[in-house]
């Protein structure tokens, strides 16, 4: 694997040193033939985000006609052609085309380096980044992205150039105190170059280490070619560490996830015995009420059968043609199978009410414990990654390579890999 190539540049619609304005840069784009006469066969440019060459091309120079700056006395002018309108970003990937045709793992590798550079310049450029498409016809695998700010009314695409940016605001603030004018210029040209390299940089951390590119070539620092292998070696070693790492993670995310939602159905399930015993326990309060109204009624019953005790119960006896013992023998008779079945149901609730109670306890019992686990086997996982990350990385970079991860689970460790001796 090579290292990564990515380059920026801003445009206006009036000619540069080099002649190209924002209609050269969308003919070239869109392989008209009097803009592609460096491409021996052109093919259409194949977009893989947002809109195509041509509506972009309408987009911005519909916004370039209708964008306007302030002048002195509160009034407004068409801004000038030379005013920088469109940034673009190119990237290549180091291999060649005949490569990724012939080969379908090198073409997988080339689709995994497109999907990270276009979410990286999602992420730098917002709802800003209109269009990225990929050109095929040349002699690497290559996209262009093209960036307009058309939500703003001056249309200023030059706050998407980094370097120029931060040596504007060097030049803004003027020269400290005893700063010659040529000294603030020397000043602000590092600020270029330090914004300039932290944007290439920005695109080795999210696409460059991912994809095992390293962040230089060996040109532009003089390395010989055992020293630049070395370095490649170095960079793919890079790249599987960092997927190593990134499975790892995914598997303890995924063993805490299992057991979080594990938790959460035992705290649901207790939830549910809970509520079952709180009704159990509203139904035996409802039937000890009904208990205690029938046992009033029965009471009631047999102090009227006691009425008939003594002479005026002899007398109203006689007056019904029964006998004393006859009448309250009758009327306890036919309250007793009454007063028996009450008493009877009002035990068997209560007995219910216990047993509810207790599976309620028993409930919310388990669930804390799970909730518990949980919380620990977390706990768990957060240091054995902490302790795991902390001796690999003391490790030299010639012993890095010997460790696997042995995964997914709650032993997730780095393990030295088996070794046969070579004799």
């Amino acid at each position: 694997m090579a290292y990564q190539f990515v380059h920026l540049e801003t445009f206006s619609r009036k000619a540069d040193s080099q002649g190209r304005t924002t209609d050269f840069i969308f003919s070239e784009a869109s392989r008209k033939p009097e803009a592609s006469i460096h491409v021996a066969n052109p093919l259409p440019p194949i977009v893989v985000f947002g809109v195509g060459v041509a509506e972009v091309q309408e987009m911005h120079d519909a916004a370039a006609a209708a964008a306007t700056i302030s002048v002195e006395g509160g009034k407004t002018r068409k801004i000038r052609q030379d005013q920088k309108t469109l940034h673009t970003v190119v990237a290549s990937h180091p291999y060649m085309m005949a490569e990724i045709r012939d080969d379908p793992a090198k073409r997988k590798e080339a689709e995994e380096w497109e999907r990270r550079s276009i979410s990286w310049l999602r992420s730098l450029y917002g709802d800003d980044l209109k269009s990225v498409v990929r050109h095929e016809d040349e002699s690497h695998f290559h996209l262009h992205a093209y960036v307009v700010p058309t939500d703003d009314p001056e249309l200023k695409a030059i706050k998407f150039h980094p370097g120029t940016v931060a040596k504007r605001a060097a030049m803004a603030a003027g020269p400290t105190s005893g700063e010659s004018e040529k000294a603030l210029h020397r000043r602000a040209d590092v600020d270029y170059k330090q914004a300039m390299r932290a944007w290439q940089d920005s695109y080795y951390q999210a696409v460059g280490i991912p994809c095992g590119l390293t962040r230089l070539g060996p040109k532009r620092r003089s390395l010989t070619r055992a020293e630049w292998q070395r370095e490649k070696v170095q960079a793919k070693a890079l790249q599987q560490t960092v997927e190593r790492a990134r499975k790892v993670k995914e598997s303890g995310d995924i063993f805490l996830r299992v057991t979080k939602t594990e938790a959460a159905a035992i705290r649901a399930t207790a939830a549910r015995d809970k509520e079952i015993a709180e009704k159990a326990k509203a139904d035996a309060e409802a039937a000890r009420a009904e208990a205690e109204k029938a046992q009033e009624v029965a009471a009631k019953a047999v102090s009227r059968a006691e009425r008939y005790s003594g002479a005026s119960g002899k007398l109203r006896a006689m007056w019904d043609s029964l006998g004393e013992s006859k009448l309250a023998t009758k009327i306890r008779e036919e309250f007793a199978a009454e007063i028996a079945r009450v008493r009877a149901f009002a035990k068997t609730v209560q007995e219910r009410l216990k047993v509810e109670e207790k599976r309620r306890h028993e409930a919310e019992r388990k669930a804390h414990e799970a909730a518990q686990d949980a919380e620990r086997a977390r706990d768990a996982v957060l240091r054995m990654r902490i302790e795991r990350d902390r001796a690999y990385s003391m490790l030299p970079p010639e012993k890095q390579q010997e460790f696997t991860v042995a995964g997914p689970s709650m032993s997730m460790v780095l393990r030295p890999s088996a070794k046969k001796d070579k004799k």
